[in-house]
């Protein structure tokens, strides 16, 4: 109610759109995408700390998992422009995004196996 409130008395307020972006792969997401906006930062903590500390890999909510799903198919990366899935966001939102600073922002080859699907030397391109 009081958004509602804020938005009738600023019409600035009511014109801001959200910014158009290139989700990549899109579809269905692992959680709720409204959910997901709110908390994305809280769960990929907790993944990491699981990762580092406890040596679990490819949970539910890691950043290779959102690099996978998200990176655009016009330049394979999550970064590059502001229509790009983390930078977009994190523009419009006006929050540092450092992920990238040690994390890849281009999604891992993949080559199958008789194990299945491993990663190999290099990024898509």
């Amino acid at each position: 109610m009081m958004l509602l409130v804020l938005t009738l008395a600023n019409p600035l307020m009511a014109a801001v759109s959200m910014p158009e972006l290139d989700i990549g792969q899109g579809g269905h997401c692992v959680d709720d995408p409204r959910f997901m906006r709110l908390n994305h930062m809280k769960l990929m903590l907790h993944q990491r700390d699981e990762t580092v500390h406890q040596g679990i890999r490819g949970g539910k909510y890691s950043l290779a998992g959102c690099v996978e799903c998200h990176a655009s198919k016009k330049n394979h990366s999550v970064l590059g422009t502001n229509q790009n899935f983390c930078q977009g966001c994190h523009v419009y939102a006006a929050v540092k995004i450092d992920c990238f600073e040690c994390h890849s922002s281009e999604p891992r080859k993949m080559q199958e196996t008789g194990l299945g699907l491993v990663p190999v030397a290099g990024r898509l391109k």
